[in-house]
C-alpha cells in the first residue's frame, strides 16, 4: 500500500473541475473540511478523498441545482451514512446493525426526497415546454401552405 501524497489547492481544484475559489469557499462555508490544523503561512493541503467529496458535492449541486443550505446538509447526511458504515462492520449485534441500518435508511430517504421533488420540478417544466413545442408546430401546419402560396 503506498501512502498518499497530500494536494495542493489547485490541484484539488483541477482534479474536481473547477476553481480554486470554489474550493476555499466550499470549505469557509463548511462544505469541505477545513485547514485549521495549518500553521499561518502554511498552504492547505487535501486527500484524494477530499478531491472525490468536492466532485460530489459539485455533481449534487449541479444536477438537483441545490442551495448551500441543502448541499451542506446532505454532506452531513452523508458523513453521518459514513460514520454508519463503520460502526456497522465493527458490531455483530443483530439489534445494533437494525438500528443503524434503519438510521441509514432515513439519511437516503432525505436524499431520495430531495431528488423526487426535483425531478417532478423537472417533469412539470418539461410537460410545459413540450405543450409550447406542440402549439409551436401546430402553428407551424397552419402557416406553411400560406407561405409556399406566396412563393409561387
Amino acid at each position: 500500500m503506498t501512502e498518499e501524497r497530500p494536494l495542493r489547492i489547485g490541484e484539488v481544484a483541477e482534479r474536481a473541475g473547477t476553481t480554486v475559489r470554489t474550493v476555499r469557499y466550499y470549505e469557509e462555508v463548511g462544505l469541505l473540511p477545513g485547514s485549521e490544523d495549518r500553521g499561518v503561512g502554511q498552504h492547505r493541503s487535501y486527500s484524494e478523498a477530499d478531491v472525490e467529496r468536492l466532485r460530489e458535492i459539485l455533481q449534487l449541486r449541479e444536477l438537483l441545482n441545490l442551495s448551500l443550505d441543502e448541499l451542506r446538509g446532505l454532506v452531513e447526511a452523508e458523513e453521518a451514512r459514513a460514520a454508519i458504515r463503520e460502526r456497522y462492520r465493527s458490531t455483530t449485534d443483530a439489534s445494533e446493525r437494525e438500528r443503524l441500518l434503519v438510521e441509514a435508511a432515513g439519511h437516503l430517504d432525505r436524499l431520495l426526497g430531495l431528488v423526487r421533488v426535483r425531478r417532478g420540478a423537472l417533469e412539470e417544466l418539461e410537460g410545459r415546454l413540450a405543450e409550447r413545442r406542440e402549439r409551436v408546430a401546430e402553428r407551424l401546419a397552419e402557416i406553411r401552405p400560406a407561405v409556399a402560396r406566396t412563393r409561387r
